[in-house]
């Protein structure tokens, strides 16, 4: 995956210029950041800084992290804000960050991680935020005609798309698209409170809050 995306990292916002999307962006743009008004906040696999560029205007700071050199450049020419800072950085490894905000935005990362993995992300990302911090999943639906076709499905239940690069090259790409439901349901966790599922044509938004008590919640090793 951060090889794909390392070459991928010059044609990456073509996917922002798909024409049947226009409308579902400019609504996400404005609505973002009414949600992260005055937050310190996390953002997770940051990539260009295409929704970096939204947040930072309206949040008190932004961390960004992503795993790419090459869509890290991209985003620091992009953003160029005071209050935000873009690092290299492992989205399993957040507990490890030394520092609390009290808000994360995960946009169209959370499709990439596997099923098996996805309450291990959950409880590093909570366990950088203070209790009661507001987190967003943005990310995409699968929609016939406009999103790549799913190639395969492992064991696990994991999808997979095939996709090309302008070089030649094709990658097996792992991409879920979760249900209302399924997202929904990580309230019976433990890990979510006070979840919101919101959803335009092409795209969903998760939102919750992080359970003041978290102590009886272990990350998998």
């Amino acid at each position: 995956m951060q090889s794909y995306y390392a070459v991928r990292a010059s044609e990456y916002d073509r996917v922002y210029l798909k024409p049947e999307r226009q409308s579902d962006l400019r609504q996400i743009e404005q609505w973002l950041p009414s949600v992260l008004v005055g937050t310190t906040v996390l953002e997770v696999a940051c990539g260009t800084g295409y929704w970096t560029q939204f947040i930072a205007p309206v949040a008190s700071s932004v961390f960004a992290l992503d795993s790419s050199p090459e869509t890290l450049r991209i985003a620091r020419e992009r953003v160029a804000a005071p209050n935000t800072e873009f690092h290299i950085g492992d989205a399993y490894a957040l507990d490890r960050l030394g520092r609390s905000f009290n808000a994360a935005f995960a946009g169209f990362w959370f499709s990439h991680v596997p099923l098996e993995r996805q309450r291990e992300f959950l409880l590093g990302l909570n366990s950088a935020l203070a209790p009661g911090a507001r987190v967003v999943l943005l990310d995409n639906l699968f929609v016939e005609g406009s999103s790549s076709a799913i190639t395969e499905q492992d064991a696990n239940g994991n999808t997979y798309q095939s996709r090309s690069l302008d070089d030649g090259s094709k990658h097996r790409i792992l991409k879920n698209f979760p249900t209302e439901a399924q997202l929904q349901a990580l309230a019976g966790t433990g890990l979510v409170e006070s979840p919101v599922y919101r959803e335009w044509q092409y795209y969903w938004a998760f939102e919750y809050r992080v359970p003041d008590a978290l102590c009886h919640l272990t990350i998998p090793t």
